[in-house]
């Protein structure tokens, strides 16, 4: 996608051919900085910081970190504990143990002298995959768009809330919900998207509004709490976000605050898509509620917030009254009853076991 015109990926390899580059997206809204990856332990704290984020994205920095902690042992000991330190970063985004996975598959099954190079290769194709995964939930989404648009009145836009950044931040490229967003813009449909904020850790307010408005796409950032407002008053034609996990039978993790945008959307007779890759789906489970672990992150995300005060200075400051305790669950599990439908390359599905695996027959496992 672009930025001021500039067409750029989130991750990408150094002309050195083994440094990794990504964007650091902790240093948003404010710069717009890279940071480069050359050891195993960097990778690890670039997910673990979330200067990387978004299960896509997370995958694919996990692949390139495998091949960082490789390149000076490439022994099975050495990638039987690599893979340890990388999946234990970030427990709720499936793509991670996904990328691991195939990667370690691979690499297991090559003589030593040959990992590097067939590690770096696979990193590559994952992060090709990628794009044109979310270049084809694009194409399936923009459909969606282009029904709602031929029913509106000239100089009507159609109106998409949002949840996080699901934008191409958290992928290689194009996004997830926003690839739809972004190819309708290109076709000239009259769009606007009403932007979630995301507390704690604002991921719309500085993410996913921060790459809307570089790319020109009309948009408005709204507190978390404002979707159902919107939605009672007919201002809101469709709600479409990421996932960070899937079950089998079409339960959605995603960022917490989804639940409640899907709950208004459905007592609103509004659309709730979710847009998602295929690795992004967990196979292996179907009760989102009892079966993915929720990660609980640091409570100094919710008591403390970072922005830009009036004098031009990047500061932290505390929001919570001095001495309260704040519990910070980092996801929450949408049912497959309140999903419209699962935006994914290979068409939007009903979210249910059958549609998913007829559509991914190749990705059944033993466990379904």
């Amino acid at each position: 996608m672009k930025v001021d015109g500039k067409a750029y990926r989130t991750i990408w390899l150094n002309p050195d051919g083994w440094s990794v580059e990504i964007i650091d997206q902790t240093k948003f809204p404010y710069a717009f900085e890279t940071a480069t990856l050359r050891t195993l332990e960097d990778a690890a704290q670039a997910i673990r910081s979330m200067q990387v984020r978004g299960a896509p994205l997370i995958g694919a920095t996990a692949a390139y970190g495998l091949c960082l902690a490789l390149r000076d042992d490439a022994s099975d000991q050495r990638l039987a504990e690599a893979y340890e330190v990388l999946h234990a970063t970030r427990p709720t985004a499936i793509n991670l143990r996904w990328a691991l996975e195939r990667m370690r598959k691979l690499l297991l099954s090559l003589p030593e002298g040959d990992r590097l190079s067939a590690g770096y290769i696979e990193a590559a194709a994952i992060c090709d995959e990628d794009v044109e995964i979310n270049r084809a939930i694009g194409t399936h989404g923009l459909a969606l768009i282009g029904e709602i648009a031929a029913k509106k009145k000239p100089g009507e836009p159609v109106n998409i809330l949002t949840h996080c950044n699901a934008g191409w931040l958290a992928t290689v490229d194009w996004g997830t919900a926003t690839a739809p967003v972004y190819m309708a813009h290109a076709k000239g449909i009259d769009v606007h998207v009403w932007v979630d904020e995301t507390r704690p850790r604002n991921q719309g307010g500085f993410l996913t509004a921060w790459e809307l408005f570089h790319h020109g796409v009309p948009h408005t950032v709204v507190v978390d709490n404002a979707g159902g407002h919107l939605m009672q008053r007919g201002q809101v034609d469709l709600v479409i976000t990421g996932t960070d996990r899937t079950t089998l039978r079409g339960d959605v993790c995603n960022k917490i605050g989804t639940y409640l945008k899907a709950l208004s959307a459905s007592d609103n007779g509004v659309p709730f898509y979710v847009a998602l890759p295929s690795p992004t789906i967990d196979f292996s489970i179907e009760d989102g509620l009892s079966e993915i672990p929720i990660e609980e992150r640091s409570e100094r995300e919710v008591t403390h917030i970072t922005g830009r005060g009036e004098d031009g200075e990047i500061r932290t400051i505390e929001v919570v009254s001095g001495g309260s305790h704040a519990a910070n669950p980092a996801f929450d599990v949408t049912p497959a009853r309140l999903v419209s439908g699962l935006i994914t390359e290979r068409g939007v599905l009903q979210a249910s076991r059958d549609a998913i695996l007829s559509a991914f027959p190749e990705r059944m496992s033993p466990a379904a």
